[in-house]
């Protein structure tokens, strides 16, 4: 393994901090190699070239040898044009990345969550702070791990999920019919469900009753640990 080189593969940049005099150590989110650690040697010289490159929210084509801990880097080129974010839309990038980081595991490779972060970047650059989108990847991310939501039935008496009706979600487990059984998970009506699940969140209610959702499943998986974009993000509104 430590022997690999590949060349020019799809990826963004999550996170870097200096290491070592003129260098810097990176996460790394590729498509085809997963979240990984990789030292960039020297990219802080005057003459490199290469620190405006290494950049969140910038699609790149990186080449790297070892894989191990710790990659080391061969060459990196643009793939495009950097994605311009700014205000709340910077701090919903932020977010993305810090749930990377925060919840998939490294050398796992994702293809379909690397690119609904490509779809969720280009949206947020395209518009501000798309909730839509913000939900769609999330519902992403746990499948991807294997922690995808049962949206689409009643988990205690099978049936279909009825828009009018309204549900208690109980977390690892999924939708109960409040009618059916009083829970300590978040109530939302069915019609937000069945809207989640076909990633078409369209109405102020369902937009509403999806985010306070999704922040109870994504809390039980961070252990309760807070996320330091939402802190930024409430800093950013006061």
């Amino acid at each position: 393994m430590r022997g690999e080189r590949p060349d020019l593969q799809p990826a963004y940049i999550l996170h870097q901090r200096p290491y070592r005099n003129s260098s810097r150590l990176l996460e790394v989110f590729s498509r085809h190699h997963g979240r990984f650690g990789m030292v960039a040697r020297g990219v802080t010289r005057r003459r490199s070239g290469l620190q405006g490159r290494l950049q969140p929210f910038r699609p790149l084509l990186i080449s790297w040898q070892g894989r191990g801990d710790l990659a080391t880097m061969r060459g990196v080129e643009p793939d495009g044009e950097p994605l311009s974010l700014s205000g709340a839309a910077l701090m919903s990038g932020f977010y993305l990345n810090e749930l990377l980081l925060r919840l998939t595991g490294r050398h796992v490779a994702c293809p379909a969550l690397f690119d609904s972060y490509c779809d969720t970047l280009n949206r947020l650059a395209a518009g501000g702070v798309n909730q839509e989108a913000l939900r769609i990847f999330e519902c992403r991310l746990l499948e991807e791990l294997g922690y995808g939501m049962i949206l689409d039935h009643d988990v205690q008496s099978g049936r279909p999920i009825q828009p009018h009706a309204r549900y208690c979600y109980h977390i690892e487990r999924g939708p109960v019919e409040v009618a059916a059984q009083q829970g300590p998970g978040p109530q939302v009506a069915g019609s937000t469900l069945l809207a989640l699940a076909a990633g078409e969140l369209r109405d102020g209610r369902s937009l509403k009753e999806a985010r306070h959702l999704m922040r109870m499943v994504l809390n039980h998986y961070l252990g309760g640990r807070p996320l330091r974009s939402r802190e930024l993000f409430r800093a950013l509104k006061e």
